[in-house]
């Protein structure tokens, strides 16, 4: 007798390009990105949604990939690290989060990036403090808070201002 999971067909579009995959019902978005798809921005560390190491956008928002199943993103746009340093816009972030120097091992920054860029597409005005309590579900392992806050504060300095920041 086997117990083997039962599997479902289903379309994903991630980073803008359309997939057909046959996947586990229990499968996650994380699992199937890094196992299917060879995408391993997105990191697997918790395994229950604490610490935003598997922070991908869903339809332009941040969401744990490790706690939403694949099946849940049907007919809805995933975008990853890897598809964002694709894009233009992206790049003061990076560059922000290397001239900060704002990851002291890189392992949280995928998470810590990716929710600072869905940030950064808010046009509504945030102080430092704003900043940190909408990223406050991240952990670092490294305990690199300050300069991912230094980095975040310079990548919204870039692309608009924030009051009250202060960058350096």
């Amino acid at each position: 007798m086997t117990s083997e999971s039962p599997r479902a067909q289903v379309q994903l579009n991630v980073n803008g390009q359309d997939w057909a995959l046959e996947v586990e019902h229990r499968a996650t978005l994380l699992d199937v990105l890094r196992e299917d798809l060879g995408l391993t921005g997105a990191k697997r560390a918790c395994d229950r949604g604490e610490c935003g190491a598997c922070t991908v956008l869903v339809d332009g928002k941040p969401m744990l990939a490790c706690i939403l199943l694949a099946l849940q993103v049907r007919g809805r746009s995933v975008m990853t690290v890897e598809g964002l340093a694709e894009r233009p816009d992206f790049a003061p972030l990076l560059d922000a989060f290397v001239r900060e120097d704002g990851g002291q091992c890189g392992f949280c920054i995928p998470g810590f990036a990716v929710a600072t860029y869905a940030l950064l597409q808010n046009e509504a005005p945030m102080d430092e403090a704003a900043l940190r309590w909408e990223l406050v579900g991240h952990i670092c392992r490294c305990n690199a808070y300050d300069r991912i806050m230094r980095a975040v504060v310079a990548a919204k300095e870039s692309v608009g201002g924030i009051p009250g920041g202060r960058a350096g």
